[in-house]
């Protein structure tokens, strides 16, 4: 049976080389959670009744109601439309985490680098 060698190599690359890769690819991931981390994203839900503003944590930053939807009375659609929007809020901070790892990882779908 003939052995395989093994000279520190795989694919071709030097082991340093792919050390330092991913030293940067870790540096560049830094950087990007940084960024997100800053980021504020917006959601509303009917027609701009109620508006969100989350940071992408994420945490709620606040909540805009308008006028006419607390006058309605009505607590029950009111409810509905802030859950809505922070459903929403949520969606689109996964979408940019998702967005964000993928442009860093060239879209390799790397165990645990999903958001």
């Amino acid at each position: 049976m003939a052995q395989r060698g093994f000279k520190g190599q795989r694919g071709g690359q030097n082991p340093q080389q792919m050390m330092k890769q991913l030293q940067q690819l870790q540096e560049r991931m830094a950087e990007a959670q940084r960024t997100m981390e800053e980021a504020v994203i917006e959601a509303s839900a009917g027609g701009g009744a109620v508006k969100v503003e989350m940071s992408a944590k994420p945490r709620l930053m606040s909540v805009t109601l308008q006028p006419e939807i607390v006058d309605s009375g009505d607590m029950e659609m009111l409810q509905d439309l802030i859950i809505a929007a922070v459903n929403e809020a949520l969606e689109k901070i996964r979408d940019a985490q998702a967005e964000q790892i993928s442009s860093l990882t060239g879209g390799l779908n790397l165990p645990g680098l999903s958001p």
